[in-house]
């Protein structure tokens, strides 16, 4: 037991106090008696008590229980050292003494558990799966080991590592143990020797230009001499192979390439060879801003050859014409053009996934986009509440207009087990989003169904759409597949509906047994329901649901990618829901807008048809019909520039206008008002060594610069800027290894675009154990490093104790003696030493002698 003092100097206070009461003892010492001393006494002891008291004494009992806890390091580049890490710790736990406790917690970039802290640990268990293993973050691991212990205890955290953090910094964590019960040990571990082959850099300019002979530098490191292969790639299509000679060490190759790709061109090198430790480190991406003439991309919906390039003839600007399939995943596969038009392109063809990627190509870099109608397009092609309906002008529903039919919904939902997943997240979703595109007078019935139907919304009225949708979302899986039953409950609840419009939607992603399709659809049929179908993924029945929907004559959907299942719903919503095609011959008014009117000084064709959409408001609306639905609408998303043509471009819809002469100047003034507006600031963007990117403007207003990064798959990255001068703004990107985009515009919304790549993870390079920072941890947290496994249960140099505050019961003890204190003053000494005797029944009264007194006293004896 150990007793301390939190604030010593307030022990200052007795000086005074000692002076105080000892001058007053040696001045009245003469007059002072024995219950005079105990009273001062007293006096001194409660005062000192309190004293005392403020000073925040405590004493510190030890605690016998010790803590060990075992850190192992698993993150990639511990690679084939998890069985002597095992071992080490299974020998070590053989010396635990009885009062002490283990515990094992696995860590790469963050902490798991493999075996809490107790004291009957005696074996390893199998170590749990560890998925992200491409950081070491020691210092978050020993962060969060200090907050499992209990600090009063003496604790040792045992580190399996091989020192080589890629996050944190472990150091400056450690000086936050000093003082504590908490010290370090490490057990240094490293990967066995082994051949390997790392791409070390890989470099292509900055900039350049279409033709130029550009040289791609590669750096490959090998651990021994050997051959290997080098392959290049230009936006993932192969242009260089060769066979390379390895010797051990660094080896550098030049490869010079004629560009002839445009905008953003992607480069990657590769290396392979027959051995290999570490994959990961085999591959590397660089950018290339090319520079070049404007260049346009056509998705066109049509079978045929693309109406919009015919139009446009060989003299306008570079263009390359696509189906809506083969539309990439990839971002960087859309910088590579100034804008977009899709050409009567269905929504499912597309999915969300690609609609998102590129909803961050217009709005962070300026890409022009243009939407042309035609049957699969806007409403009709399924793009309500998707990314293409944001940045369009137009939104895809027509509000108020026109008389729509009566019609009654019911969806059919597959909710089995195999539909567990994005695939039934995604269905309740689209079955949601239908639900919004109803009218509150409409019918709507949901039946969600595994080896039975379950009739989660009764066929009815759809009275509240937030309560639909919410009892849609809430539905989970279940069991088997049946489909029949479901479906037969979907007709029998919708036969007897007095409605224009009846139609059932069916999703499924299996098979199911036999039923009288013919006879359930043909009855169905004369009671004017229809039916559309849904096949999801490979394992559904195709041929099934194709000949249903034949059956009951609607459109059959084959699903592979699942992001298309909203598209899907929202597209058989709309058609049935809504007259979207406007079909009577028209001439549209065309409205004040710049660069259009000289197109329309002799006049303005005739226009048969178009589909209804609603201007959002903000937009221009250049075209507009006899009923005030807009054919032409543009708008600014962000740095894009956007158009909605909602005619068609085959001249089906677009009548007059297809063989007008100035057909092809139209969409030449189009294209031209899409294509964004490019900085000719060369800003220069470079990828530091803390991992941070350094911008700079030559201009000297860094500050004003509007930066946005963003990935591959279109997500924006969390960005974190930071104004190093008027030069130079410092961004740190939450971004993983990979490409990464950078978008930069000025004040004037002028952009340049820059493309780096964020190479691979400092954990997949052979690395040798870092052993300055084992040294100094150790040192800073007064641990060791350990060689034998029986140290670490040595016997710790600083034990645990437990603090028990006294400051309570010493203004207890002063409080009390100044209660004694008062109490004699009061009642006097004989009080307390004369409290057993028994008092008389009448107390004598005692006359004070006085001299004259007495005297009288004598003489009134003799007068008698």
């Amino acid at each position: 037991m150990d007793l301390r003092i939190d604030m010593p100097l307030v022990l200052l206070l007795l000086l005074p106090l000692f002076l105080y009461f000892g001058w007053t003892y040696f001045h009245e010492r003469q007059r002072l008696k024995r219950s005079h001393i105990v009273v001062l006494t007293i006096r001194i002891v409660a005062a000192g008590c309190l004293v005392f008291a403020l000073a925040g004494p405590y004493l510190l009992l030890p605690i016998k229980e010790e803590q060990i806890v075992y850190l192992v390091d698993r993150s990639a580049s511990m690679n084939g050292t998890e069985d002597e890490m095992v071992q080490f710790i299974q020998e070590s736990l053989q010396s635990k003494k009885e009062p002490q406790l283990a515990g094992i917690y696995s860590f790469s970039s963050t902490l798991q558990t493999e075996a809490i802290l107790s004291k009957t640990l005696k074996e390893v268990p199998k170590l749990t799966e560890i998925k992200a293993t491409d950081q070491t973050n020691i210092e978050q691991s020993l962060q969060l080991a200090s907050g499992i212990i209990d600090p009063k205890k003496a604790t040792r955290l045992v580190l399996l590592t091989d020192g080589n953090e890629t996050k944190g910094d472990a150091l400056e964590f450690a000086t936050k143990l000093k003082g504590s019960n908490i010290s370090v040990d490490i057990k240094p571990f490293s990967q066995p020797v082994v051949n390997d082959v790392s791409l070390k850099s890989f470099v292509s300019p900055q900039v350049a230009y279409v033709g130029e002979q550009q040289q791609l530098v590669t750096d490959i490191h090998a651990t021994s001499a050997g051959q290997g292969e080098l392959l290049l790639y230009e936006n993932d299509e192969l242009i260089h192979r060769e066979a390379v000679e390895l010797t051990e060490g660094t080896n550098v190759f030049t490869y010079k390439h004629a560009a002839t790709a445009e905008e953003l061109v992607k480069y990657e090198a590769v290396v392979q060879v027959g051995q290999d430790a570490i994959f990961e480190n085999n591959k590397l991406t660089s950018v290339t801003m090319v520079q070049s003439e404007p260049h346009l991309l056509i998705v066109n919906g049509y079978e045929t050859a693309s109406p919009i390039g015919a139009a446009l003839g060989s003299q306008s600007i570079a263009y390359d014409v696509i189906a809506p399939k083969s539309l990439p995943n990839e971002l960087s596969s859309y910088l590579q053009y100034n804008a977009i038009i899709f050409d009567n392109v269905p929504g499912h063809l597309v999915g969300e996934a690609k609609m998102s990627v590129i909803e961050q190509a217009v709005k962070n870099f300026g890409v022009g986009f243009t939407m042309v109608g035609g049957e699969n397009s806007f409403g009709l092609g399924g793009y309500f509440k998707t990314p293409i309906e944001t940045l369009l002008p137009v939104e895809m529903e027509i509000k108020g207009k026109e008389q729509l039919p009566s019609l009654g919904l019911v969806i059919v939902l597959d909710r089995s087990g195999s539909m567990q997943g994005s695939k039934l997240e995604l269905a309740k979703e689209a079955a949601a989003r239908s639900v919004e595109m109803l009218r509150d007078e409409d019918t709507l019935g949901f039946i969600a169904f595994d080896d039975r139907p379950w009739e989660i919304i009764e066929t009815g009225p759809l009275n509240s759409k937030e309560e639909a949708v919410d009892t849609i979302l809430s539905v989970t899986p279940g069991g088997g597949t049946e489909i029949y039953s479901s479906l037969a409950k979907a007709y029998e609840n919708l036969a007897d509906l007095k409605l224009q419009r009846k139609h059932i939607i069916l999703l499924t992603d299996g098979q199911s047994q036999a039923g009288n399709y013919e006879d359930l659809i043909g009855e169905g049929k004369e009671e004017g329901i229809t039916l559309s179908t849904v096949a999801i993924g490979q394992d559904a029945d195709a041929n099934l649901l194709e000949a249903l929907s034949d059956m009951g004559s609607g459109r059959f959907y084959d699903v592979i990618d699942e992001q298309t299942i909203p598209s899907i719903l929202s597209r058989e919503t709309a058609m049935i829901s809504r007259t979207y095609i406007e079909d009577n011959p028209f001439y549209p008014a065309i409205y004040n807008a710049a660069g259009w009117n000289s197109l329309f000084a002799n006049g303005v064709p005739q226009m048969n048809a178009y589909i209804g959409t609603t201007a959002k408001q903000g937009a221009t609306v250049v075209a507009e019909s006899e009923k005030e639905d807009p054919v032409l609408a543009q708008w600014q998303y962000g740095l894009g520039k956007t158009f909605a043509f909602t005619s068609d471009s085959t001249g089906k819809w677009t009548g007059d206008w297809a063989r007008w002469q100035n057909w092809g100047a139209f969409w030449q003034t189009l294209i031209s008002q899409m294509l964004p507006s490019y900085n000719d600031v060369a800003y220069d963007v470079r990828l530091e060594a803390d991992g941070s990117f350094m911008i700079t403007d030559p201009t000297n207003e860094a500050a004003f610069l509007d930066i946005v990064a963003v990935n591959e798959a279109g997500e924006e990255l969390e960005t974190q800027l930071e104004t190093i001068s008027a030069s130079q703004v410092r961004a740190v990107v939450q971004a993983e290894p990979g490409l990464i985009f950078f978008r930069i515009a000025d004040e004037k919304q002028a952009i340049y675009q820059a493309g780096l790549s964020v190479p691979y993870s400092a954990e997949y390079e052979l690395l040798p154990v870092n052993n300055q920072l084992i040294e100094e941890l150790t040192q800073r947290t007064g641990g060791t490093v350990l060689k034998e496994p029986q140290d670490v249960f040595r016997d710790f140099t600083t034990k645990g104790a437990d603090r028990q505050n006294i400051v309570t019961w010493l203004l207890l003890a002063s409080i009390l003696l100044f209660f004694i204190d008062i109490t004699i003053r009061r009642f006097g000494w004989n009080f307390l030493t004369n409290a057993k005797k028994k008092e008389p029944l009448v107390e004598e009264k005692t006359i004070p002698e006085d001299t004259n007194v007495a005297q009288l006293l004598k003489g009134m004896k003799k007068r008698s």
